[in-house]
């Protein structure tokens, strides 16, 4: 299975100057439970946002740059690459960023959807999903709290 996972305020924006607008602990835990122990493709300006390879998970990276080295990481040139590379684990999970997220929309079976209730002011954005390609299987909605600036909801879609 091929799924993306991805955090999105309301209008859509996911990210600023290549990081994250929000620091929402609730949904960072679920994206490492949900992460943990599978292949995880990003980006290069993704992957160099965290700073390291992220721990318990193979992390893959897509970087058109032939000659690019990262200690701990799989560097591959293409999204279909990386897919392929993963191809023997049960969930392969598409992390980011914009770029990446447009072209795994044709791979994706599942994506975990994290809205964000807020309007952020940004530059990168997550495509607009055809509502009738996906279908909801799972929505939790958590308000915010002292640890948790805005509310989200954690929604599961399958690709019909």
């Amino acid at each position: 299975m091929i799924s993306i996972i991805v955090a999105v305020a309301q209008n859509n924006v996911i990210g600023k100057n290549n990081d994250l607008l929000w620091h929402i602990p609730r949904d960072m835990k679920h994206f490492k439970e949900t992460t943990t122990g599978h292949h995880i493709i990003s980006g290069r300006k993704t992957f160099e946002s965290f700073g390291k390879p992220l721990p318990k998970r193979t992390n893959i990276i897509i970087t058109r740059n032939k000659n690019y080295l990262q200690d701990g990481c799989i560097v591959v040139n293409s999204l279909e690459d990386a897919i392929n590379y993963a191809k023997n684990d049960t969930e392969i999970f598409i992390i980011g960023g914009g770029e990446i997220y447009k072209q795994a929309l044709n791979y994706a079976d599942r994506i975990y959807l994290t809205k964000v209730h807020h309007s952020f002011d940004g530059d990168t954005f997550f495509p607009k999903i055809n509502p009738d390609e996906w279908h909801e299987i799972k929505k939790e909605d958590f308000d915010a709290d002292e640890k948790n600036k805005y509310p989200i909801s954690i929604i599961t879609l399958d690709k019909i």
